[in-house]
């Protein structure tokens, strides 16, 4: 087997692929890219922010998830704390689609991406932990341009990356937001990488720590030191979702994104008639399965997160069954009720393979960043705490995960692996990531094809749709009664999913233009 990456950056790429060069396995490379992902993509990573890891080792096949997203701030918060709110933002995406954000002090989780990435490679990794991260912080000091999708990132966060003054030194430049092309230097992360290469801990209990809750106590914020302190990510088993010949592997509860997917896959294969890509049936199909989906979310949808029986009550037959009659019914021309689905983090993914055929996946977010950097630190800090789509656990005790969106997949068939996919995009990432697999597993399309075709997406009553779709189609969903919102081109909005497919013996990667990803192939 070729070894291949895929990642939302060519430098966070280039980073996995040197690892794999010098014989790391799958999980040394996505340490050295998640760590060089805080240089190359800060305005969507870094080591406060929290996420999900996905492994496959060669010599068993057995599938291993890693839950270190972010948890509920708040352990023994000192009564002289003076507590802050969240402040709101609007994100514009183009001239007409929005979303809303919370950022500030007081929207920080406390943040596992690190301690997660520690880890896994504790457990199976094979190159050294400074050695993985010493080009990061090389990165951050001499600074990475952003370019295309990954520029667009930042000119869409622009009020959040000039929120603090320690935020606006690192975007804002000379007093106007960094450049196309320009490098964005990051003195300060790149010694706190350094830092982190010889102790990892130290962001939990150490000097990192202790600027942390200094810093949230003067600004309101409810991060603690026990919470630092207590903070540890989780090994959970996989989500296992039939699917044709394959079986996908997903991100289980309290994560939401996997048996969202997860149930729209069931779905989805059971629906009659062909589905051929790009054509008016397929798009209303994929937009009523994301309905179905979506309607899932009730009451019951919540108080099961926690409780262990999500993914039997999403998954079983009779749900499936109920969904797909729906489904039916709407391309047979009944209407659909509009749906409100909330919008959770950015996010970035990246996607490895080695040569002995060991897989691993890591979607990690810092949401949509908090535009609080910690002084003197380059700690970015996350705001999960104010993305709506991951407001389930926000009452719940100090310590409870926050439910997420992330979902790091595998596809596997008898033949073996055949599929590593995951996806940034908010709430879109799980319509981007359904829509790739089934670009791969169904439509037999080479990964480069899979991920550069159009998308669409259900947003409220409307259906968003990418640029590249055939204009005759979208007129005959406009007449099946789909009001649809045009985009002109590939945009962000419709995620960032990288992925490394195998089939017949061949190995592709492919990273997502619509946010700069690169995909890298190594020979032999």
């Amino acid at each position: 087997m070729r070894a291949a990456v895929a990642a939302g950056h060519a430098v966070t790429a280039r980073a996995a692929a040197s690892v794999l060069e010098q014989g790391g396995n799958a999980v040394d490379a996505v340490v050295a890219a998640g760590a060089m992902s805080w240089a190359a993509e800060p305005g969507l990573t870094g080591p406060c922010g929290g996420g999900f890891l996905m492994v496959r080792p060669a010599r068993d096949g057995h599938v291993r998830v890693l839950d270190a997203f972010t948890a509920i701030p708040g352990r023994d918060v000192p009564a002289t704390r003076r507590l802050a709110e969240v402040e709101r933002v609007l994100v514009p995406f183009d001239e007409k689609t929005t979303q809303e954000f919370h950022i500030g002090a007081a929207a920080c989780a406390v943040p596992g991406a690190l301690s997660g990435l520690h880890a896994v490679h504790r457990r199976f990794g094979s190159m050294p932990w400074a050695d993985l991260l010493q080009p990061a912080a090389e990165a951050a000091a001499r600074g990475v341009a952003s370019s295309g999708g990954q520029y667009a990132v930042l000119v869409a966060i622009r009020d959040i990356v000039g929120h603090t003054p320690e935020v606006s030194q690192v975007f804002w430049p000379d007093g106007k937001l960094v450049g196309e092309g320009v490098p964005i230097r990051q003195p300060e992360l790149a010694a706190t990488i350094e830092r982190l290469a010889e102790r990892p801990d130290d962001l939990y209990s150490g000097e990192l720590a202790r600027a942390m809750v200094a810093h949230q106590h003067e600004t309101g914020g409810r991060l603690t030191t026990a919470d630092l302190a207590a903070y540890r990510p989780v090994w959970r088993r996989p989500l296992l979702v039939p699917y044709g010949r394959h079986v996908i592997a997903t991100n289980p509860p309290p994560s939401s994104g996997g048996v969202l997917i997860g149930h729209m896959l069931s779905v989805l294969q059971g629906v009659p008639g062909t589905r051929p890509p790009g054509r008016a049936r397929t798009l209303r199909a994929y937009a009523e399965t994301m309905r179905a989906a979506g309607r899932m979310r009730t009451g019951t949808f919540t108080r099961l997160l926690y409780r262990g029986a999500l993914a039997r009550h999403m998954l079983a037959p009779e749900a499936v069954e109920a969904s797909r009659a729906a489904v039916v019914a709407a391309l047979a021309g009944e209407p659909t009720p509009a749906l409100t689905v909330p919008s959770d983090a950015g996010t970035t993914h990246i996607s490895a393979v080695d040569r002995v055929g060991n897989a691993c996946a890591f979607t990690a977010s810092n949401g949509s960043h908090s535009g609080v950097i910690v002084p003197g630190t380059g700690l970015h800090l996350n705001n999960m705490m104010g993305e709506e789509d991951l407001a389930a656990g926000r009452h719940m005790p100090p310590g409870t995960r926050l439910t997420s969106m992330q979902a790091p997949s595998m596809a596997v068939s008898d033949g073996g692996l055949e599929l590593v996919i995951g996806s940034s995009g908010s709430n879109r990432l799980r319509s981007a990531i359904m829509q790739v697999a089934v670009n791969v597993l169904d439509h037999g399309m080479p990964a480069r094809e899979a991920v550069d075709h159009p998308r669409v997406h259900v947003e409220g009553d409307r259906l968003d749709c990418e640029g590249g779709i055939d204009e005759a189609e979208l007129e005959v969903l406009e007449r099946w009664g789909e009001r649809l919102n045009r985009f002109e081109s590939l945009n962000l909005y419709f995620g960032g999913t990288n992925i490394v497919a195998v089939r017949d013996g061949r190995t592709e990667a492919a990273g997502d233009p619509r946010r700069d990803g690169d995909g890298i192939v190594l020979d032999g």
